[in-house]
């Protein structure tokens, strides 16, 4: 795939699923880091690791194959990360998850990338995704920086009681054009202007006036 393709941007749910991180230097500690706190059952497979990678290996975090990569690390994976520090190492992993059918992402190298691991702002159930498709990292990390201003911390507790309220009107509002209506209102320009101010008591009884409003 050329990284001049069109990418298809998607979360997944990597939650108890096997995935192999080849490599064990900075790089490979920065891919599993952001593994483990998507939930993955990590393999990390390399002669040697890091201080970090032999910790979280010490304490059951991840499994770690002190050795070299072998095809057959492969089986019963869903994901694959090349971070060896060997170019031709990652050539050969990136080959061997084609041929399997693995999705791949090797550092360094975003021609070889079935997927790119963007720069993540994550409050609470708000994740926002800042990519370059591989081209440049670095800049991808300063625009997530630039939005973190955008939305502070107070979004994860206002997500959290929308989602509340967004279960509450999908069972209590019979009616499919007024629950469709009311969802829409729970995102209105209204509430976004009070939103965008940070006001975030305020936006909450805003969409609890439109819930009682509605008679649910």
């Amino acid at each position: 795939m050329s990284w001049l393709d069109e990418y298809y941007p998607v979360l997944l749910d990597l939650a108890g699923r096997a995935c192999l991180v080849v490599g064990g230097g900075k790089v490979a500690e920065r891919k599993v880091a952001g593994l483990l706190e998507a939930g993955a059952s990590v393999v990390v497979v390399s002669p040697a690791v890091t201080p970090g990678l032999a910790s979280l290996a010490g304490t059951g975090a991840l499994r770690w194959a002190g050795r070299a990569y072998q095809p057959g690390d492969l089986v019963g994976t869903v994901l694959v990360v090349a971070a060896a520090g060997d170019p031709a190492v990652n050539r050969q992993v990136a080959w061997d998850s084609r041929s399997a059918g693995k999705l791949v992402n090797v550092a360094d190298e975003p021609a070889l990338c079935d997927f790119f691991v963007p720069a993540a702002l994550r409050r609470g159930r708000l994740t926002i995704a800042v990519s370059t498709g591989g081209t440049s990292p670095a800049l991808a990390a300063r625009i997530r920086d630039r939005l973190a201003g955008m939305f502070p911390a107070g979004w994860g507790p206002y997500l959290d009681f929308l989602g509340e309220m967004r279960e509450r009107v999908r069972h209590g509002v019979r009616d499919r054009q007024k629950r469709r209506d009311m969802l829409e209102q729970l995102a209105g320009e209204e509430i976004w202007k009070l939103l965008e101010k940070g006001d975030f008591a305020a936006a909450k009884e805003r969409v609890d006036l439109v819930y009682r409003r509605s008679g649910g």
